[in-house]
């Protein structure tokens, strides 16, 4: 499963989705209600680039018998991880405009180790607070990245409305205020898992260098996405924040993660070589 048509494939199979959900819940307008059988067989053609993806993904993690998470392995895990809470959350919510902005994005991530694949494997992976450490803040990043995808498809439904079209995802959606609800559940048990990651991180250094996380750009920036995302919470319990306010806390928080980990690890590798 080495071969670069595994992943070719995969990225194929998703962007075809993503432009087959965008024609059909974003360009044709309301009509008769969607059957049952073809939101099943949505969710079935959705595990077929789903499952190459997994493949392809575990292999570039466990090449050698070590971790490799490099830029390329850690924005692919994070994409996957958050395909698979958008398909458990599909289950229980319609969120069927979602697909649009995933697929595309899942498509670019199966790639992306090919392109930016890890130079070496990670030290002291068998330990299990870093273990703990990683899958918690694997899961935070996945799913402020469907708060992300998820503000964008609220703007963008906001926006057909003053618009006056109605595409047929807005027509079997929940209403806003709805969706707005769900989107603070997400970043509230966004955050939960972000700050178990800043508290694991700083066990995790504590442990194996016997000093608190180092004072640099990465533990700057968590901390501030973290401060970003408690005002956000702070101010929708408080004020009552929402709309465009919701809209911009959001993408700026999720921004400054990005910076934090991803944006670290890109300096490091791709550009330093480190």
């Amino acid at each position: 499963m080495n071969s670069i048509l595994p992943h070719l494939l995969s990225a194929a199979i998703y962007a075809v989705l993503g432009i087959y959900f965008w024609k059909r819940y974003w360009v044709e307008l309301a009509a008769e209600p969607a059957s049952t059988s073809g939101h099943v067989i949505e969710h079935v053609a959705l595990l077929i680039p789903f499952s190459l993806h997994s493949v392809v993904l575990f292999n570039a993690l466990g090449t050698d018998g070590a971790l490799h998470l490099g830029v390329g392995e850690a924005i692919s895990l994070i994409i996957w991880l958050t395909v698979f809470i958008y398909g458990l959350g599909s289950l229980y919510y319609r969120l069927e405009g979602l697909q649009a902005l995933v697929m595309p994005a899942a498509g670019v991530a199966v790639l992306l180790p090919l392109w930016l694949p890890a130079a070496h494997g990670l030290a002291n992976t068998q330990t299990p607070i870093f273990k703990a450490h990683l899958i918690i803040a694997m899961l935070a990043y996945s799913l402020f990245t469907i708060a992300s995808l998820h503000v964008v498809l609220m703007a963008l439904i906001e926006r057909r409305l003053h618009n006056g079209t109605l595409p047929l995802a807005l027509s079997r959606m929940p209403p806003l205020l709805t969706l707005e609800k769900l989107l603070f559940r997400i970043i509230g048990a966004g955050f939960i898992l972000l700050s178990l990651t800043i508290f694991s991180g700083i066990v995790f250094s504590e442990e194996l260098f016997g000093k608190a996380a180092q004072f640099n750009h990465k533990t700057i920036f968590g901390f501030l996405s973290w401060l970003i995302f408690a005002a956000l919470l702070a101010g929708r319990k408080r004020y009552g924040w929402r709309g465009r306010t919701a809209v911009r806390w959001t993408l700026m928080g999720f921004s400054t993660l990005v910076l934090a980990y991803i944006g670290s690890k890109f300096v490091l590798e791709v550009l330093l070589h480190r």
